[in-house]
This record gives structure tokens, C-alpha cells and sequence, in this order.
């Protein structure tokens, strides 16, 4: 199937020229996940994680992916004709440096450019000039042959409602002018979802588990216009925008649009967010202000009304989580179980509770060797038994109407050895570390992934991946620019992190082909003491489940990781007991109980 549809898009590539064509992960908004419409560099090579681009020549064919994914991919790349590139390995060539090496003199790079943001396209448009070649980024070329394509997305938009968002759209739209004109800017052009969703306090459903509507959005001083399918205006939304002074114009009208914008007019856009074609479509005289959007920090830094309803909605979900978890640890080698029905189990936990919108992405449910792969899905065919024996990971999340949320736990079903008591413990520790930090005002991830690492690297040991990610309020569950991660790797890790940031806490070993350990919490960043040495920030943890005191080996922490510990399981006892019932309750004092 693969080799025939990568030979259907080398005939395209001919038809035209085309040298190289690439295939990146994305929509036209540089969204992290994408719809099924936009799902080409998975059709192509039939890799279906959620990051990677494809490069295909007329003679090979490459998939670039990171170590949340080199497992899953090497699995279903087999026998596809497609080569596995591991992002980041000794010897691996970058897709930039692939291209440039393979390109002739006088070949063509082929891309859709509504694919591929302005800062990439800039690079591979220089690459061919470099070899005095050419681009060609006026189609999708995968379109011309992928018949049963599913459709654009085009669910109907819904009102976030005050109580819910803690500012109205007035005052965000106010405080994004101010950052244009502190910038010289008299126009902006934003094309995140994430970021056009919190500014107009609207939400959809066009992303599976990601609550946006596929549109683009242009602000100057006197209009705000919002370019969107007409499918997802509602009556009532078709209300509050003209209440709020917003245009609205067909979603493609965009591309019209741009290149109308006067010379000598100064666009703020983010060129790393917004796609090759709108950007290259501007007038040679229009001054461009490549900055991050306004709405980026705006929105990573919650208000308080965001903080509160967030942790409301994280003691809802830490009800939904530990009902699971006891009904897991309490049935299990009693009736028959699979990674998939504990999955479908926990999701109506979640139902269950009152707000709630949809996950927030797909569940992991994942036993023993199939916990190795970070981002592993079980389907019908890998669907794995579970057992009394070994270890059950479990990465989940929900959206409600008060917030986002995202945790994992890592349970033994039974007998552990040794070896993955040690290293569960380990990443126990590692969890409590960083969250139990105490920092200067100024701080940016990196300083403190070390706390988070520090256990596991005295092991001889590490997870190919950052240790945290910024939490979007009932938006995308990666947010950026908050994070922690070891290495400063271009724009990853420079935002400091400040009061109202959400940032998950997720260390974790991976052990192929035997199992995986992950324990995620999620912090907000509060204001602790200030004295002669200035600001000192912490972190309160949010996320209430129990961590699986049946894997724990007390003799291996010490006295203050005991207690961090304790004091947790304390918290959780005393958050979710007046939502359990008096067996779970039973049961819940045992598995926060003192060590």
C-alpha cells in the first residue's frame, strides 16, 4: 500500500519537476495535532505518531522522527520502502541537510505552502538557491491521488462564557493592540488556533480532543476580522461577534487578503507559526516584525479565575482517575481486562463528572513492553491482556468547561522485580524534586530539569524527551513557551517561568521491549517570600491521584522525599474523600497512607 501511494506521488512529482517533495506534520496553522484531512505524512509513509516529516525523492524516502517515537516507527515503517531517521542520534542527518544533499543543481523542492511555515520555507527556499534551483509550493500534491480523503473539519463554534475565561474578548483584543503598537505594528496577522480561540473566548471541535475552530484572524487598530467556514457560526456566536465589533469573512478569504495589505504597513506575524504562502504573498514593501504572537504569553500565563476553575476541574478529574484506579487494582486478575477496555473504563470515569467536555487527547493505556513507547495508542491488533504482574502506565486527560487537565500514573498489577521497583521509585523522586522547588523570579526550565533528571541520571539513565510542558485552558495540552527540558535547543526552554504558568512534571524510564514508567503531576507557579535576594517562586501541585505505594521502596528515598511524599498523598486523601465512597475511601487511606 505504501510503496504504491509513494509511486503515485513520484509520477506527480515528475508531471511538474519536482526533485524532492516533503510532507510535514501539519494543517495550515502549524497546529501541533492535525485533523484526519490533514493527516498526509501519515497516508503516505503509514507512521501514525504525531510528529514527523516525510522527504521523498524519485529514488528514496525518509521519515524524521524524535525518541517519543523511534519504537512506534521502526514497527510500522517495516516493509513500507520508507528509511527511519531518529531526530537527534549520532550520525543522523537533519531534513534540512538531507535536502540540501540530495538536491542536484538546478532541482526543484516541492512542498504545499500552506504546510510549511515562513521561517522553513525561507531555509528551503534558500537551499535551492544555493543550488540554483527552484520551489514549487502552489499545491498539494498528495491531493491529486488520495480519493477517500476525509473532509475539512467544520464543527460549530461555542461561547466561553466569562465565569469560564476570567476577561472578556474586549480586553484581550485591547491588550493585543497595545503589544502591536509597543512593537510599531499596525497590523497583526495570527494563524494559531490556540491563540485565535482564547482571544475571541471561543471554542469547536474541528481537532480531535483540541477545542478550535480551523480559521485565520487579522487585528488593526479599528478591525478586528476573523476568517472562518461559515459552518461554525451559530446564531448566538454571529451575536456576540458583532456585539464585539468582529468582521467575519469566508476562512480561504485570507489568502486574498494578505496580499491587499498596503506597502509600507508593519505586520507583526510569528513567522515560525504562520504558513509559507500568506507570508510570502505580502508586498515587497510591507515591513514584517517577526516576534512571538501577544497572545502566546497572554494566554500561557493564567488569571486567577483560570487557576480556580483549573483546579476545580483537576479534583474532578482526580475523582475520575482514582475511582479507575481502584476499580483497576482491586479487579484485576479477577475479570478480564485489556489495555482498551481500561481505557474505555476510565473514560467514563471521566463522563461521569459534571463539565465535562471531551479527553483532552487519546488515552495510553499501556502494558508492560508497550509502555516503552511514549506515545503508544493500542489498537484491535496490539491490544494487550492485562495481568496480576507487572506494570499498567496510563497517560490521560480531559477537557471541561472549568479547565484542561493531563496526568499519568504507572500502577503494579502485581509482582514487580527489582530492577522496576528501583526505577520506579527513582522517577517518584524525580517527580517530587521539581515540584517541590524553590526559585528565583527568573528562573527558565532548564535551571530546574535537573532536579527532575538528577535521580535517574545517578542511575546511569534518561528519557528522550522534555521533562514538561506548558497546559492550555481547554485548548491544546502542549503550550508553550513554559517548559522544562535539559537542553536549550533553538526557542525550547528561554520563557521564564512565572505566576499563573501550568507546566506539567513528567520524568520517566523507558526500557524497550520490557516497560515504561512515567509519573505526571501538573504545578502552578505561585509566588513564595520576597526578601534582599528578591522574588522566590514555587510550584503547587494540582493533579490528585494517588502514586502507586505498591512500587515504592521507601529504603531507596530519603527522609525529605518521604515526606514530600506523605504530605502529597496527604493532600490527595484530603481532596478527593468527600467524593469517594466508603469502600473507595477504605482503600484510598491504604494507598495514601504514611511510609
Amino acid at each position: 500500500m505504501i510503496p504504491s501511494r509513494l509511486q503515485a506521488l513520484r509520477r506527480e512529482m515528475e508531471r511538474r519537476g519536482i526533485s524532492l517533495y516533503v510532507i510535514p506534520t501539519a494543517d495550515f496553522h502549524e497546529s501541533e495535532y492535525v485533523g484526519e484531512h490533514f493527516k498526509t505524512r501519515k497516508y503516505i509513509t503509514g507512521f501514525t505518531g504525531s510528529a514527523g516529516t516525510a522527504v521523498v525523492t524519485m529514488t528514496e524516502a525518509g521519515l524524521w522522527t524524535d525518541g517519543r517515537y523511534f519504537v512506534q516507527a521502526e514497527k510500522q515503517l517495516r516493509g513500507s520502502t520508507v528509511t527511519l531517521y531518529k531526530m537527534g542520534e549520532e550520525g543522523v542527518p537533519t531534513v534540512d541537510s538531507f535536502i540540501r544533499d540530495r538536491l542536484a543543481r538546478g532541482g526543484c523542492i516541492g512542498f504545499d505552502g500552506r504546510v510549511v511555515n515562513a521561517l522553513w520555507g525561507d531555509r528551503l527556499a534558500k537551499i535551492a538557491a544555493e543550488k540554483e534551483g527552484t520551489l514549487y509550493t502552489s499545491e498539494d500534491l498528495v491531493d491529486r491521488f488520495w480519493s477517500d480523503r476525509p473532509q475539512l473539519p467544520h464543527t460549530q463554534a461555542f461561547l466561553l462564557e466569562e465565569k469560564y475565561s476570567g476577561m472578556s474578548v474586549k480586553e484581550k483584543l485591547r491588550a493585543v493592540r497595545e503589544a502591536m503598537a509597543a512593537q510599531g505594528a499596525g497590523t497583526h496577522i495570527l494563524t494559531s488556533l490556540y491563540d485565535i480561540a482564547w482571544l475571541l473566548n471561543l471554542r469547536g471541535r474541528d481537532i480531535s480532543h483540541v477545542p478550535v475552530i480551523l480559521s485565520y484572524l487579522v487585528l488593526t487598530g479599528e478591525k478586528c476580522i476573523w476568517f472562518v467556514q461559515d459552518a461554525a457560526l451559530t446564531g448566538q456566536v454571529r451575536e456576540y461577534l458583532q456585539a464585539n465589533g468582529i468582521q467575519t469573512a469566508e476562512y480561504d478569504a485570507i489568502y486574498d487578503y494578505v496580499p491587499t495589505i498596503p506597502e509600507g504597513e508593519t505586520v507583526l506575524l510569528a513567522r515560525g507559526k504562520t504558513n509559507y504562502r500568506i507570508v510570502s504573498s505580502l508586498k515587497p514593501g510591507v515591513k514584517v516584525v517577526d516576534a512571538a504572537n501577544p497572545s502566546e504569553k497572554m494566554k500561557a500565563v493564567k488569571n486567577e479565575v483560570e487557576v480556580a476553575n483549573t483546579i476545580l476541574a483537576h479534583v474532578k478529574d482526580g475523582v475520575a482517575f482514582t475511582k479507575f484506579m481502584y476499580w483497576l487494582k482491586t479487579n484485576i486478575g479477577k475479570i478480564p481486562m485489556t489495555e482498551i477496555s481500561a481505557s474505555d473504563y476510565l473514560e467514563n470515569c471521566r463522563k461521569a463528572q459534571e463539565h465535562f467536555l471531551e479527553l483532552s487527547f487519546d488515552t495510553i493505556s499501556a502494558y508492560g513492553p508497550n509502555a516503552a513507547m511514549m506515545h503508544y495508542s493500542a489498537t484491535p491488533e496490539s491490544n494487550a491482556e492485562l495481568k496480576p504482574q507487572g506494570f499498567l502506565l496510563v497517560d490521560s486527560g480531559g477537557h471541561y468547561l472549568e479547565g484542561s487537565t493531563d496526568i499519568t500514573r504507572t500502577m503494579a498489577l502485581g509482582p514487580i522485580s527489582p530492577e522496576m521497583r528501583e526505577h520506579f521509585t527513582a522517577v517518584c523522586r524525580s517527580n517530587l524534586n521539581l515540584a517541590n522547588a524553590k526559585f528565583l523570579a527568573g528562573c527558565v526550565g532548564p535551571n530546574l530539569d535537573i532536579l527532575a533528571r538528577g535521580p535517574l541520571w545517578d542511575l546511569g539513565i534518561d528519557y528522550k524527551c522534555g521533562t514538561g510542558h506548558g497546559v492550555g485552558y481547554i485548548l491544546n495540552v502542549h503550550e508553550g513557551p513554559n517548559n522544562f527540558a535539559w537542553q536549550l535547543n533553538g526557542p525550547r526552554g528561554v520563557a521564564a517561568l512565572e505566576p499563573g504558568m501550568i507546566t506539567t512534571d513528567e520524568p520517566g524510564v523507558y526500557r524497550e521491549g520490557l516497560y515504561g514508567i512515567r509519573t505526571e503531576n501538573e504545578l502552578v507557579c505561585r509566588k513564595a517570600e520576597k526578601n534582599e535576594y528578591g522574588q522566590f517562586l514555587c510550584f503547587e501541585n494540582i493533579t490528585y491521584a494517588p502514586i502507586d505505594l505498591d512500587a515504592i521502596d521507601p529504603d531507596q528515598m530519603t527522609f525529605r522525599e518521604k515526606k514530600m511524599l506523605n504530605d502529597y498523598h496527604k493532600l490527595v486523601y484530603r481532596t478527593l474523600s468527600p467524593y469517594m465512597t466508603e469502600e473507595e475511601n477504605t482503600w484510598l487511606a491504604q494507598y495514601t497512607r504514611e511510609i
